[in-house]
C-alpha cells in the first residue's frame, strides 16, 4: 500500500494540463514523509537536557563530544543550528537522511536525531574544541555550503558508529607476509565501514617461480579471490556489504586473465563478481596501440630482482624499451590495441575496469620528492604516495610502510557561488580545518601503515558537488565556455583558500613531512599551474556575483605565508562521486552533469524514488540536460578544468547515449566499443588521471512508456559500488 508521500513524489513524473513538470509535488511529498512519518516515530524530549542525559545514559552520543564545551554552549549551537528553520528539499533527501544518517534509539526503529541535530554533533566532533569554529561549521552546513562525506556525517559524535573517514589504500608486495598483512588489513577496514583499494601490481605472475621451483607461483586471480570473500565476511554490521577494488598495471602478465576474470560469462573459477578492478595505464600503452605495436608484459619477479624496486615503484613508461631488451626479465605480449578492445568491451558490459592514467598522475603529483603515485581508491579520485613495508621471518613490522586513508568533504558550488569573496574564503577555510580535524583525531592504530601515513601528511580530499545544478539555475550551458570559464576561476579560488588554511594549520602544528622539498616547497607548483592561468585571464579574474578569482598579489602573498610555514596537509583536494550526501545537501552529484533531468532511484529498502535535479523549474528545464546528451567529451572538458588546480584525482563517469550521429555519414548509429575507445584517448590527452565508471544509456523498449508522464526527461540511475564516496 503506498502513503500519500509516495503517491506525491511518483506525481513528480506526472504533466500538469499544461504539459509541465510537477515539481512543488516533490516538496509536498517531503513535508507530508515528515508529518505522517518522521513525527509519528520520533522519540519526543521536553528538553535538550532531558534529550542529552538520555543519550549519554543509553551509550549512544559520546561524552567527549557533548563535553567538548559548557552546556549553555552546547545549547546555544543547538539553538543556532534550529534557528535557521531547516526544511529537505526533496523527499528523497529526507528518506536518505532519516535511512541512512539519524541517530535510531536502542529499538532501531525509532528515531533520536533531526537533521539540525547531527548538524551539531558533526560540527563539534570536526571543531577540534574551538567554540567559534563550531559555530562556523554549523552555519555552514546547515546552510548547505559544506556536506562532510557520509562516513564523518553519519558517525561523527556517535557512541556507536564507525569510523568517520570514508575509504582505504593499501600497498601489497611480492612476499607471504605482505599478503598475508594485506588480507588482516583488508578486513579490519572492511568491518569499520571502509572500502578498500588494493595495488596487485607487484605479485609475480601466474607460473612465476617460487623458492627457485618453477612454475610455482598462482599469480593474481587466486588473491582476488581470497580477497572478494573477504569484503562479503566482513561487513558493516550486516547494514551493507564490504566493498574492495584491486587495481593492477597493464603491463601486468596476468592482466588479460584478471580482465577475462570480470566477464559475466567467466569461468567460475576465475570470475570476479563483487570486488571492483582498475587498471594502471601508462603512457607507452597509448603510443603502442596508436602505432599498432605489440605491447610486452613484464614479470614483477623478474623487475624487482633487476630493478632492486617493486613494479610500482618504477616507471614502465620510462624504462619500457630497456625491459624489452632486458634478457633477464621474462615477458609475455599481446597487440595493444586487442587489449584496449578489451578494456572497452568490459566497460560496454559492466561498467568496469576503471582507469589510472600513471604518467598524467605522476608528472602532475606535487610531491614528487615523497615517491610515486602507484595507484587509486575505489571512487577513483584519491592519488597519494605509498611507500613499502619491511617484515621480519615472524611477520612482524621490520619497518612500517605508508598507506593511504580518505578525509572527504564537499563544497557546494551553488551555494558557494552566492557567496561575497570573505565569506567564500571563509567557508573553504572552515572545511579544510574541519577536515584536517578528522585526520588529526582519527585512530588508525589496527592498519600500522595507514595510521603512518595518515600522521606523515594529514591528507585530506575537499571536494566539489552541485556544479550542473549552479550553472543551470544560472541558465548557463554545461557545454559552454562560460560554464567552463566559471568553473575554472571558481576552482582557483577554492584552491587558493585552501593553501592558506593548510599554512594556518602548520603554522599551529609543522609542516606535513614531505614538504620539504616538494614543488610548494621549491616554488615549481606555482610556476606550473598558477603562472599559465593568469597569463590566460589577464585582467579578467571575474567569476560570479561578487567573486574574483585571486589575484596576482594574492597568489604572492600565499607564497610568502607558505614560505614561512609550510603546508600543513600533503594534499588537499579530491572530488569524489558524492550520492546520499548530494542528495540531503540538495545538490547535483558531484561536478558531472546529471544522469537525467528527473533521476528514478530504485533501492531495496525504499523502491521507486523520483529526484528532480536541484534548482531546475519550468523555466530553466533546458540546460538540465542528461549526461548522456551532454556527451563524455564535454564532461572531459569540464573535468580538465578542474583538474588542473586539483593535486589529487577526479571521480569522472562518462555516459554515453544509445546512439550517436556517425561523423562519416552523419546518420545515426548505436555506440560501440570504439566510441568509449575515443573518449578514453580524449581523457588522456586532456591531462584526466583517473576514469571511473562507464555508463551507455539503454534505449527504452517499445510499449514501455506510460503515458502523461515526461519520459524523455525522466532515467532510471544504476546504484554504484563505493558504500563510502558514494553513500
Amino acid at each position: 500500500m503506498t502513503t500519500t508521500y509516495e503517491n506525491l513524489n511518483s506525481e513528480v513524473a506526472l504533466l500538469d494540463p499544461d504539459g509541465n513538470l510537477q515539481f512543488h509535488k516533490d516538496k509536498e511529498a517531503a513535508r507530508a514523509y515528515h508529518i505522517e512519518h518522521i513525527n509519528k516515530h520520533t522519540r519526543f524530549f521536553h528538553s535538550l537536557r532531558e534529550k542529552t542525559d538520555y543519550l549519554l545514559e543509553h551509550n549512544l552520543w559520546k561524552h567527549e563530544t557533548v563535553e567538548m564545551f559548557t552546556f549553555d554552549q552546547f545549547k546555544a549551537l543547538f539553538r543556532q543550528a534550529y534557528g535557521f528553520k531547516f526544511r529537505f528539499q526533496s523527499f528523497m533527501g529526507a528518506r536518505k537522511f532519516y535511512n541512512q544518517y539519524s541517530l535510531m534509539d536502542l529499538d532501531g526503529t525509532t528515531i533520536i536525531e533531526r537533521f539540525e541535530d547531527r548538524v551539531v554533533m558533526c560540527a563539534i566532533d570536526l571543531s577540534g574544541g574551538d567554540y567559534q569554529a563550531a559555530q562556523d561549521l554549523v552555519d555552514s552546513i546547515i546552510t548547505g555550503r559544506f556536506q562532510p562525506a557520509t562516513p564523518t556525517f553519519s558517525n561523527a559524535g556517535k557512541s556507536q558508529g564507525g569510523e568517520r573517514v570514508s575509504c582505504f589504500l593499501y600497498r601489497v608486495d611480492d612476499s607471504t607476509e605482505s599478503i598475508n598483512r594485506a588480507f588482516i588489513a583488508a578486513s579490519q577496514l572492511s568491518r569499520g565501514g571502509g572500502g578498500v583499494g588494493l595495488n596487485i601490481t607487484n605479485l609475480r605472475e601466474k607460473g612465476a617461480p617460487v623458492r627457485a621451483t618453477p612454475g610455482a607461483s598462482k599469480g593474481v586471480i587466486p588473491f582476488m579471490k581470497v580477497m572478494e570473500d573477504t569484503f562479503k565476511y566482513f561487513d558493516q554490521l550486516g547494514q551493507r556489504s564490504g566493498a574492495g577494488v584491486v587495481y593492477i598495471n597493464a603491463h601486468h602478465p596476468d592482466i588479460m586473465l584478471a580482465l577475462d576474470s570480470k566477464r559475466e560469462n567467466a569461468d567460475e573459477s576465475i570470475r570476479i563478481k563483487t570486488l571492483s578492478m582498475g587498471v594502471i595505464v601508462p603512457d607507452i600503452t597509448f603510443e603502442l596501440a596508436r602505432d599498432n605495436k605489440e605491447m610486452y608484459l613484464f614479470s614483477p619477479y623478474d623487475i624487482e630482482r633487476v630493478m632492486g624496486k617493486p613494479f610500482s615503484d618504477v616507471s614502465v613508461t620510462e624504462n619500457y624499451w630497456d625491459w624489452v631488451e632486458d634478457e633477464r626479465i621474462t615477458k609475455t605480449k599481446v597487440n595493444a590495441r586487442t587489449f584496449f578492445q578489451t578494456l572497452s568491451d568490459l566497460n560496454f558490459q559492466s561498467g568496469y575496469p576503471y582507469v589510472l592514467f600513471e604518467d598524467e598522475a605522476n608528472r602532475a603529483h606535487p610531491l614528487k620528492n615523497a615517491g610515486r603515485v602507484q595507484m587509486s581508491n575505489l571512487c577513483s579520485e584519491i592519488l597519494q604516495v605509498q611507500t613499502a613495508s619491511e617484515f621480519n621471518d615472524d611477520g612482524s613490522y621490520k619497518h612500517v610502510g605508508e598507506d593511504i586513508s580518505c578525509n572527504l568533504g564537499s563544497l557546494n558550488v551553488h551555494h558557494m557561488l552566492n557567496l561575497t569573496n570573505d565569506e567564500f574564503t571563509d567557508t573553504v577555510i572552515a572545511s579544510t580545518k574541519a577536515l584536517d580535524q578528522v585526520s588529526r583525531s582519527t585512530s588508525l592504530d589496527k592498519v600500522p601503515t595507514v595510521k603512518k601515513g595518515n600522521d606523515t601528511t594529514h591528507s585530506i580530499g575537499l571536494g566539489q558537488m552541485n556544479l550542473h545544478g549552479a550553472l543551470g539555475a544560472r541558465k548557463i550551458w554545461y557545454d559552454s565556455d562560460e560554464g567552463r570559464d566559471l568553473f575554472d576561476k571558481y576552482m582557483a579560488k577554492v584552491t587558493w583558500a585552501a593553501m592558506l588554511a593548510s599554512t594556518q594549520v602548520a603554522k599551529e602544528h609543522g609542516a606535513h613531512a614531505y614538504y620539504d622539498g616538494s614543488e610548494y616547497d621549491t616554488g615549481a607548483w606555482f610556476d606550473r599551474v598558477v603562472t599559465p592561468k593568469l597569463e590566460e585571464w589577464g585582467d579578467d579574474l571575474h567569476i560570479w556575483g561578487d567573486l574574483y578569482a585571486p589575484t596576482r598579489a594574492e597568489w604572492d602573498m600565499l607564497r610568502v605565508e607558505m614560505a614561512k610555514y609550510g603546508l600543513g596537509n600533503g594534499y588537499l583536494q579530491a572530488v569524489p562521486p558524492t550520492g546520499s550526501i548530494s542528495y540531503i545537501n540538495h545538490s547535483t552529484s558531484s561536478i558531472h552533469p546529471v544522469a537525467a533531468p528527473v533521476e528514478i532511484r530504485k533501492e531495496m529498502l525504499t523502491g521507486r524514488t523520483y529526484y528532480p535535479s536541484p534548482h531546475m523549474d519550468s523555466d530553466n528545464l533546458e540546460y538540465f540536460q542528461s549526461a548522456a546528451d551532454i556527451g563524455p567529451e564535454a564532461t572531459i572538458l569540464m573535468y580538465a578544468r578542474g583538474q588542473h588546480w586539483i593535486d589529487q584525482g577526479m571521480s569522472l563517469t562518462l555516459f554515453f547515449p544509445d546512439k550517436v550521429t556517425d561523423k562519416k555519414t552523419g546518420q545515426k548509429r548505436d555506440v560501440t566499443t570504439r566510441d568509449i575507445d575515443r573518449a578514453r584517448i580524449f581523457a588522456w590527452r586532456n591531462k584526466i588521471k583517473t576514469l571511473y565508471y562507464i555508463r551507455v544509456r539503454q534505449a527504452a523498449m517499445q510499449g514501455t512508456q506510460v503515458a502523461g508522464t515526461a519520459m524523455g526527461l525522466i532515467g532510471e540511475i544504476q546504484e554504484d559500488a563505493c558504500p563510502s564516496c558514494m553513500l
